[in-house]
């Protein structure tokens, strides 16, 4: 069962903890690629929401994990999803990436890369028609998309399976177009955090404004709750975004260092080495910007190519390399996706880390809460609740 704790303390937002029934006002950010139905057991047995990140399983894959989990915990859980486009191919621009990529496939002895087919995905699906009725068939608590949402008519089949709908923004406009398309709540991705970009409205990823500068104008924008991620990796930041009006938090570069992780000995190394500018926005692995860790297959490439094809077709180029490579633990050439926060990163187990961060921003808010902090955050959320109470002048 998940943690209970202390009845004395009370969250001064509860937005967050009462909508996902959990403990914690605490998100693991789905990873996909990195983890699998272990790390969200244990978020969610510690008092968090766990995620299992579904874009890249495939159905019976994603069956045996939701078994997994249901059969592990009885804590609230969410399946996330993407919601991009399919790509159409173009050979020409997929030509011309194999040979940008050939060097790097000569230097492995690997065959020469070849150019994405026509409807390649990728290995990462779009939510469709035969994911919702996934969906409704395990009905999860919840439901979480990347890159904006899925076609209306495939929306209103998840929502009436019954489950939360939660999607990420990085601008204000995003956070008020989920909100006015039925998002229950909505996930301020800062600049810092690591992964793609969930940008769906915006064009240039440059102009992702950071943590500290989204939380607050999007809490003001919209009367869903919103949970902050990007660059939280202990109970400070924790307390950080609450005060600026988060109601829960979303972790995800903190979580990669835990054991129940699946990734590479060359990521979990370079992890363990961060630096606090050792991570860009690149295109060059997938077709769209992600942050992470810097290295020479991005400084040759890009970071951001112009001539990259449409995501996710430059994964199915990039597949073998990727293989060569780890099995090398080259990771000069790996893909090892990062956020900024990662210097402050922790080795723990994932249910450790979960109370250890909660108790962190539990005793920075009790502490601070006597000094003015607790007490401006209990205000802010009174008084927003008070508008929302108002009629419109």
């Amino acid at each position: 069962m998940p943690t209970t704790p202390p009845s004395a303390f009370v969250w001064s937002d509860r937005r967050g903890t009462e909508l996902f029934r959990t403990v914690f006002p605490l998100i693991q950010a789905p990873m996909a690629g990195a983890q699998d139905a272990a790390l969200a057991i244990a978020v969610c047995e510690a008092g968090g929401l766990g995620s299992l990140p579904c874009a890249m399983l495939s159905q019976d894959k994603t069956r045996a994990e939701v078994a997994r989990i249901r059969a592990a915990t009885s804590g609230a859980f969410s399946l996330n999803f993407f919601c991009h486009a399919p790509p159409t191919s173009d050979p020409g621009v997929s030509s011309a990436w194999a040979g940008r990529l050939a060097p790097f496939f000569d230097e492995l002895g690997l065959p020469a890369p070849t150019a994405s087919a026509p409807g390649a995905s990728g290995g990462r699906a779009p939510f469709d028609e035969a994911a919702a009725d996934l969906v409704i068939e395990l009905r999860p608590p919840a439901i979480s998309f990347h890159f904006g949402l899925p076609e209306p008519r495939l929306l209103e089949r998840v929502r009436a399976c019954g489950a939360l709908v939660l999607s990420s923004a990085t601008t204000v406009e995003e956070a008020r177009w989920l909100e006015d398309n039925g998002c229950d709540a909505i996930i301020a991705q800062g600049a810092e955090a690591g992964g793609h970009r969930a940008m769906f409205l915006a064009r240039y990823p440059d102009s992702q404004p950071s943590l500290f500068s989204l939380v607050p104008q999007m809490a003001d924008a919209v009367r869903v709750p919103v949970i902050a991620a990007g660059g939280i990796m202990d109970g400070r930041g924790v307390v950080a975004a609450l005060t600026l009006g988060a109601s829960a938090v979303q972790l995800g570069t903190a979580y990669l260092f835990c054991t129940e992780a699946t990734i590479s000995a060359a990521h979990r190394r370079a992890l363990l080495g961060a630096t606090s500018d050792g991570t860009v926005l690149t295109n060059v692995f997938t077709g769209r910007p992600a942050r992470g860790f810097d290295n020479r297959f991005v400084r040759t490439l890009g970071p951001l190519a112009d001539d990259a094809p449409a995501f996710p077709l430059p994964s199915s180029a990039f597949a073998p390399l990727r293989a060569e490579a780890e099995a090398r633990g080259k990771d000069d050439i790996a893909q090892l996706w990062a956020g900024q926060g990662a210097p402050l990163g922790r080795s723990m187990p994932a249910g450790e880390l979960t109370r250890v961060v909660m108790a962190e921003a539990r005793a920075l808010l009790d502490k601070s809460g006597r000094g003015g902090l607790g007490r401006f955050v209990r205000a802010r959320v009174r008084a927003r609740m008070a508008c929302e109470r108002s009629p419109a002048s």
